[in-house]
């Protein structure tokens, strides 16, 4: 039986990719030696490593200043990575607190410094996007978390400021076109869109790093990680990689715009059915739904068992709330077929029936 993985990750990867990963475990590039046992400075790894940056400025229309990384850690340590290289010594910074991973980006950050938060939703248990005070004066950069797995929710715009803009994209990037010309940064884990866990992607402008006045820890810093090439240490060979086979995979589907189209499909269909439905409402606020994750519960949960038996039985695994806001969470990144989405609006629909 096929299974329809909607986890909200590791995610659900392209199956070309997966047969290909495999074969490079056993034997990589017809060396006769698996990908995961040879030298990082190896040609053969070091072509990975180029070609997965490359991509990632293509497919992200990246401006010409912005290098490309691919390091460990995951968003996590990037919550500290960000400020340590644009928060200056003595300065301060604006961000939007709008779920788990962006008020830990908080806390991280007033390790280094001031930070404004300029707009929270955590009174509503994080069901939308706030509208956002003005930014304080001097600010070095807005900080926000593009898609809130979660919770559900995805900023439709980026916050509108003539401050830089830094953001954590972990679980929406390279899933729709933006504009990357106002940002200093941007940081995103694999495991959510573009790969399996175990590597971090960040693109940043090297024209505005370097000028915080901090004496920044060497593996903290991202001009020391540029100037290696992102192999400063052994990077994340394997997910490296696998990121690499995803970001060809997108290309030969038609790059982003066309992720951006696939993804809008499978939201409406999802959305359509959970507000259609009388048995389910939806958690997030209409004008705030995240395209990536479909957060919805029943109104009764009578019908629970009902519902997850039937789920289970059709081969649908991973859409379990988060604790924190309960109920069920349908992730579809790009990898997930319309036809998942179609199997799991077909089991609402029969519960319906049955109830």
């Amino acid at each position: 039986m096929k299974i329809h993985n909607f986890s909200a990750g590791p995610c659900i990867l392209p199956e070309t990719v997966l047969h290909e990963a495999a074969q490079a475990v056993s034997n990589f590039n017809g060396l006769g030696l698996s990908l995961v046992e040879i030298s990082h400075r190896s040609p053969d790894f070091v072509a990975v490593m180029e070609e997965a940056r490359s991509l990632t400025k293509e497919l992200l229309n990246l401006p010409e200043r912005f290098d490309v990384l691919f390091l460990q850690g995951g968003a996590s340590l990037g919550f500290l990575t960000a400020a340590y290289n644009f928060l200056p010594e003595g300065g301060h910074a604006a961000y939007v607190d709008t779920g788990t991973w962006a008020n830990k980006a908080v806390k991280e950050a007033k390790h280094l410094g001031g930070v404004d938060v300029i707009g929270s939703s955590k009174a509503s248990n994080y069901d939308h996007i706030p509208v956002t005070s003005g930014v304080p004066q001097g600010s070095s950069y807005v900080h926000y978390t593009s898609n809130n797995t979660i919770f559900g929710t995805q900023f439709k715009n980026a916050p509108s400021t003539n401050v830089p803009l830094i953001a954590d994209m972990s679980s929406d990037i390279f899933s729709r076109e933006f504009d990357a010309t106002p940002y200093h940064l941007i940081y995103a884990g694999a495991q959510k869109n573009m790969g399996p866990a175990g590597t971090v992607m960040y693109a940043f402008d090297t024209e505005a790093a370097g000028k915080t006045g901090r004496n920044i820890p060497s593996y903290l810093d991202l001009q020391v990680h540029a100037s290696k090439d992102s192999m400063f240490n052994t990077p994340s060979v394997f997910p490296v990689y696998v990121t690499m086979l995803t970001l060809r995979w997108i290309k030969a589907m038609g790059g982003v715009k066309a992720m951006e189209a696939r993804n809008g499909e499978k939201a409406a269909l999802m959305y359509g059915e959970v507000d259609r439905n009388e048995l389910f409402e939806g958690h997030a606020a209409l004008t705030s739904r995240s395209t990536m994750n479909a957060t919805f519960r029943l109104k009764d949960d009578a019908h629970a068992a009902a519902f997850d038996a039937m789920w289970k039985e059709a081969g649908v695994s991973g859409i379990k709330g988060h604790r924190s806001v309960g109920g069920y969470r349908a992730s579809m990144y790009n990898a997930l077929p319309k036809e998942s989405v179609q199997i799991l609006v077909e089991v609402m629909k029969e519960l319906e029936r049955k109830a």
